[in-house]
């Protein structure tokens, strides 16, 4: 799987101009059909390129960074549950508010809350090699809330760099997020010590 540009057209682009290359090796993706059709609350119908490397033949799903590996929600309404989890927030009226099933957004929270504290170091690590000069965040007293500031930080420090406007809109914390852990925020064994650079082809 590798992470890519929210707008397909562009996807598309890229792709049959040899411009992606395999997160696996030295290789240029090329096109190979397309990933099953489903839906995605946030986002709509969505049906993902397939690549695949001439060089060590591997195939590769490109997930924009819009939506999470296996997930049915868009990234920014799981972003919208951890930031109002951070807020105090229980699970129930997270659910109510975003109309997601409440066992739904209990394994979100479940999921973030047993890797929190790595989840701040790998946006600290990602805010320090996008930014210059990026300052840690002072510590909130509260690991979701510190959590979060390393996610905002690592955005902050990405927008700076490479702009807040993509081809279909403003570049969000959430899509920096996606991007940066090449679409694993609640995947199992996520993070593993590194930032995702290799599974993520462009900035959002």
């Amino acid at each position: 799987m590798v992470t890519v540009e929210a707008d397909q057209v562009r996807v598309e682009f890229r792709l049959t101009g040899g411009q992606l290359g395999c997160p696996g090796c030295e290789g240029v993706l090329a096109p190979w059909g397309w990933a099953r059709r489903r839906r995605v609350r946030g986002v709509g119908s969505l049906r993902p390129r397939r690549a695949r490397c001439p060089g060590c033949l591997v195939t590769h799903v490109l997930l924009p960074v819009t939506v999470l590996l296996r997930r049915a929600d868009a990234a920014e309404v799981i972003g919208a549950a951890l930031t109002a989890r951070a807020a105090g927030v229980g699970h129930r009226r997270i659910a109510g508010w975003l109309g997601v099933p409440a066992g739904t957004v209990r394994g979100w929270l479940r999921r973030m809350r047993g890797r929190l504290a790595a989840v701040r170091v790998h946006f600290l690590r990602v805010a320090r090699l996008a930014g210059v000069d990026q300052g840690v965040p002072t510590a909130l007293g509260s690991p979701w809330r510190d959590a979060l500031a390393a996610v905002g930080a690592a955005a902050v420090a990405v927008t700076a760099r490479f702009g807040t406007s993509g081809v279909i809109g403003p570049v969000t914390a959430w899509q920096v997020a996606s991007a940066s852990s090449g679409g694993r925020l609640l995947s199992p064994g996520w993070p593993a010590g590194s930032v995702g650079a290799r599974s993520n082809t462009s900035c959002p």
